[in-house]
């Protein structure tokens, strides 16, 4: 069995770097097909159009509704072929993201993302996760290739609310933890191979990247600032966590953010939230000696650790034991742990990641 890693052809990261879009992906075709959700296309749309000035390309804006859905895929692919465009353009968050790669599914053309916050490690993969239109989980596509190019600007990204940069650091919490899953129990990646010891290296230095920049990073983008720890933790939630996770694989942190999306209001949290609790849950399942640094690090960026900070402190039994079912779903990524985990252990992981959460801060406290 071959060893692939998989990625973008190009990664472009910097202050500003979205007034060049134009000398970036021209070169991709002539019809640029832009999909962004209202914060996005508000945010960008007059740099894109600023950058094409004297460009004879011709450029569609189209918002996203709002779900990375497969009828929202239909109805964006009829926009795409009805003006004859030639590449797309995904501007946004993950699931803006998600369904502009969904239409370059069916459309096969070359992609170009443009992540406009830092919340997840969407922008590398070539993978779309899908939901429904009432925004339950939906399985996922998976394109013959990566993007053509992501270019992330750091100073579009700071902008945002510091929630998304928050939780893409959750997002990316999980990689290592998965990708160690994976190689213990012989799994292949999402490319459909072995895992590649420059993979593993990469979610190893995801993790350190986090762990020696991510405080500092907080502290900088409060105040607006883009210094180097912003540009390693930006490098770190898009780039080291894409590539790291989809020429790895995912696990539990992973399979309990699915979980949580069979609760009815689970959009109250974003998806790196709800991964680095799965990613104290995973540790504590492993029984890690990385358990308390995990901990540590959650606190001090202001990540989940227990359901009250998720907003379920009142969850009833039958909706914790739903979760816990969903999360060990058959075929799901819970089946990449080295070992079995089944819903009763699911669930009994969860209750102790919520005490353990309660007393480290209780102690932090004191």
């Amino acid at each position: 069995m071959a060893r692939v890693l998989i990625s973008p052809v190009k990664y472009i990261q910097g202050e500003g770097e979205l007034t060049k879009i134009k000398d970036h992906i021209s070169h991709l075709g002539n019809t640029f097909f832009f999909i962004a959700g209202s914060n996005a296309m508000a945010s960008t749309k007059n740099i894109i159009e600023e950058s094409f000035k004297d460009s004879s390309a011709k450029l569609v804006f189209e918002k996203f509704h709002g779900e990375s859905s497969r009828s929202e895929i239909s109805r964006l692919k009829e926009i795409y072929n009805a003006n004859k465009c030639d590449v797309v353009v995904g501007v946004g968050g993950g699931k803006a993201l998600d369904t502009a790669k969904g239409v370059v599914y069916y459309v096969n053309c070359p992609l170009v993302i443009v992540p406009t916050i830092a919340s997840t490690d969407a922008p590398t993969s070539s993978l779309a996760v899908l939901y429904t239109d009432q925004g339950i989980w939906d399985g996922w596509v998976a394109l013959p290739r990566n993007p053509e190019i992501v270019l992330a600007d750091t100073r579009i990204i700071i902008n945002s609310p510091m929630r998304f940069f928050i939780a893409g650091m959750g997002d990316a919490l999980g990689t290592y933890f998965e990708a160690m899953a994976n190689v213990k129990s012989d799994k292949l990646n999402f490319a459909g191979g072995k895992i590649t010891k420059t993979a593993m290296g990469i979610a190893k230095l995801c993790y350190d990247v986090l762990m020696e920049n991510g405080v500092k990073a907080k502290a900088a983008i409060e105040n607006k600032i883009v210094n180097d720890a912003v540009e390693n933790v930006v490098e770190a939630n898009i780039y080291l966590s894409g590539v790291g996770f989809e020429s790895t694989g995912c696990a539990c942190a992973h399979a309990i953010y699915n979980g949580f999306t069979a609760l009815s209001d689970h959009h109250k949290n974003w998806h790196g939230e709800y991964v680095a609790f799965g990613t104290l849950v995973q540790v504590i399942l492993e029984n890690s000696p990385l358990r308390d640094e995990v901990l540590k690090f959650c606190v001090d960026v202001g990540l989940p650790v227990t359901l009250k900070d998720l907003g379920y402190e009142n969850i009833s039994n039958e909706d914790l034991m739903k979760v816990a079912e969903t999360a060990c779903a058959e075929g799901g990524f819970m089946q990449n742990e080295p070992f079995v985990i089944d819903k009763k252990m699911t669930y009994d992981a969860i209750l102790a990641a919520n005490a353990l959460g309660y007393k480290y801060k209780a102690n932090k406290a004191l």
